[in-house]
């Protein structure tokens, strides 16, 4: 494991000590995690952007999609536990 040195302003540093107090965990521990939670979101978030990226030059690609309000008719009776048929794709080119 590595070193690493943080600064912090002060009222910062006495936040997450406060914070670390109310957890039952040491500020250090604490900080760890608050930086494990804010790599794996930004991890999450750069995954979302590449997929929807992706999905986005598939559907340019393909020329066919989803209308919106079939699709939002198919998960309402979803959730209201009907087992409807799935929205078929459609070509949006003309």
């Amino acid at each position: 494991m590595s070193t690493t040195s943080l600064k912090l302003p002060d009222s910062l540093k006495q936040r997450a000590a406060a914070a670390a107090r109310a957890k039952g965990v040491s500020p250090h521990a604490f900080m760890v995690d608050a930086i494990e939670q804010a790599a794996t979101l930004a991890e999450q978030r750069d995954r979302f952007l590449r997929e929807a990226q992706a999905a986005h030059e598939e559907t340019l690609a393909s020329g066919t999609g989803y209308d919106a309000e079939e699709v939002h008719a198919y998960l309402a009776a979803r959730v209201a536990g009907g087992k409807p048929a799935r929205p078929k794709a459609k070509s949006w080119r003309r």
